[in-house]
């Protein structure tokens, strides 16, 4: 119960002080929302608001939100296939380290803003041109996460697998990955919440739907709120996944917590 009461404390604070600061006129008025306002047009935004209207903010939620879900998932599951097995390579053979870690921190540095260009000059404004970026952004921090799991495998039990006469395909599928797992979910938790940010910059300029798209059209005509709760939406969004996650990694290394309490 304290746990939960933590948990909305800082979150009930912040909106206080966020309502108090519009109501005082701390921020520009008209320029930032209440929270109040922000409430209520997201509610129409989800649930339509009960008359017929032409607005693209009425009852149009859940369709934004299945868009940039959709990419988010096939974006993340793209760099996820690639950027596990070759970061598990990458940590595991030398040579496969020597010719492509170099390549990968050389591009890693660039910010997913920066292929926007490449991206639309090469896929065109099509759903490939943001599960570019999306893959993307999401396989960096997978395959780093991977190769330092595969490389702080414990030397001594690589070397007491090899005095049981284990050969190197065993030694790595059943010493070196469960032992990497911990850093593997690390890195998918980091990727999908990236996979999250990239998904709102391909919207706003590569595709046009989802809740990126929305982000923009309602700032260029003035709907702060709606932008704001775009904002919440996607948060919430990248919070949920990372829960599907994170529930995935504590099924995986239940034999981890029985270890621990042997």
């Amino acid at each position: 119960m304290k746990r939960r009461l933590l948990f909305v404390l800082l979150p009930a604070a912040f909106v206080l002080l966020w309502e108090y600061a519009v109501k005082a006129r701390w921020v520009p008025e008209g320029i930032i929302p209440s929270p109040l306002q922000v409430l209520e047009s997201w509610r129409i935004w989800i649930f339509g608001a009960g008359t017929f209207t032409l607005s693209p903010y009425s009852g149009t939620w859940g369709a934004a939100v299945l868009y940039s879900a959709r990419r988010v998932f096939q974006g993340f599951l793209i760099a996820a296939a690639i950027g596990i097995p070759l970061g598990i390579m990458i940590g595991w053979n030398r040579l496969v380290e020597n010719l492509v870690d170099p390549s990968i921190q050389l591009l890693r540095p660039i910010p997913i803003t920066a292929w926007l260009p490449f991206s639309i000059a090469v896929f065109g404004i099509y759903d490939a041109s943001a599960l570019f970026l999306i893959g993307l952004g999401a396989f960096y921090p997978i395959v780093v996460n991977t190769t330092h799991g595969v490389r702080d495998t414990s030397r001594l039990l690589i070397r007491a697998a090899r005095m049981l006469g284990a050969g190197e395909r065993v030694i790595l599928f059943k010493v070196v990955l469960p032992s990497a797992l911990p850093s593997i979910f690390t890195g998918l938790r980091l990727g999908i919440g990236i996979a999250w940010t990239a998904v709102i910059v391909a919207e706003m300029i590569a595709v046009k739907s989802g809740l990126g798209y929305v982000l923009w059209d309602a700032y260029y005509v003035g709907r702060m709120d709606i932008c704001v709760a775009t904002m919440f939406s996607v948060g919430l969004m990248g919070f949920a996944s990372d829960r599907v996650i994170y529930g995935l990694s504590r099924l995986a290394l239940r034999w981890r917590a029985l270890e621990a309490h042997a």
